[in-house]
């Protein structure tokens, strides 16, 4: 479906929820929790188990009351290995028309995790008030307008074609992000709407997913939020060698090194895991 000449603004629909939740869970001044949905039969992790719409719906209603502060929804894997099945417009948007709409009535803020600028729009005509694009602006011109015309934030991901073991990634991916930002200041995209997230086993090695996360501070130069989502990822596996999901100590771990090092955001399946975690962190390093 062609959109080269659809007007996204904010008159199309609800799409006015602008960046003030996510402003707001930011001001908190506490790393917040990302509850993943996907309502795919074929995520890395959890493919299937939530593609029937109540499931879905019961398994956001958990997230929300175990504590996640957003809820990031998908109906197209985005997984970072081989396999992933394209789907269309169609497909995309049937899985999420019984359980996005519903999934905002929570209350909290949520998030479309799309590559598709149409399935965006719709997502934040219905409640969604954050678009999370795994390519950065740099695979959908039609994005970074979406974002720019709504207002609202947006997570900008790292991503490549390939992976390349001999590249220095945190060089490529503070490359990558000043490509997005150039994007995302031409389309009039509003510089505190912008989340950076380095893209943990997208076009990475495990052994890169591990240097983004030990060097996360490299980031931190862009003065924006940082979002890791190391949960159930597949560097675990190199280190003890687990079935994804079997790796939330891995996850946890990852997840806590990245707060240390100046993560805002991360993004996980097992959400009170997260939250219990998180607490204890920051509960003990108040007791110094």
């Amino acid at each position: 479906m062609s959109i080269a000449r659809r007007s996204f603004s904010a008159a199309d629909g609800v799409a006015g929820a602008a960046p003030e939740p996510l402003r707001r869970l930011l001001a908190t001044n506490r790393p917040l929790v990302m509850g993943i949905l996907n309502v795919t039969p074929d995520s890395f992790s959890d493919g299937g188990r939530y593609d029937e719409p109540e499931r879905a719906l019961a398994h956001a209603r958990r997230m929300v009351e175990d504590g996640a502060d957003i809820l990031d929804i998908g109906a197209e894997s985005t997984r970072p290995y081989e396999g992933m099945t394209p789907v269309t417009l169609e497909e995309e948007m049937a899985r999420l028309e019984p359980v996005l709409p519903a999934a905002v009535a929570l209350g909290v803020p949520v998030s479309i995790d799309t590559i598709k600028p149409t399935v965006g729009a719709w997502a934040l005509d219905n409640g969604a008030s954050i678009l999370n694009d795994v390519w950065g602006l740099q695979r959908e011109p039609d994005m970074a307008r979406l974002a720019a015309e709504r207002g609202v934030p947006i997570v900008i991901m790292h991503n490549r074609e390939t992976v390349d073991p001999k590249i220095d990634i945190v060089a490529d991916i503070t490359a990558f992000f000043s490509r997005s930002l150039d994007i995302a200041a031409k389309a009039g995209i509003a510089r505190d709407a912008i989340v950076l997230d380095p893209g943990i086993g997208f076009g990475k090695t495990p052994e890169q997913s591990m240097q983004a996360i030990a060097r996360l501070d490299a980031f931190k130069g862009f003065g924006l939020p940082i979002l890791v989502g190391a949960s159930r990822k597949r560097f675990i596996n190199t280190v003890v060698a687990t079935a994804p999901d079997q790796r939330l100590p891995g996850s946890l771990a990852a997840h806590l090194v990245a707060v240390e090092n100046g993560a805002a955001i991360v993004r996980a399946h097992d959400v009170a895991e997260t939250v219990q975690a998180l607490r204890v962190h920051a509960a003990i390093r108040s007791a110094r």
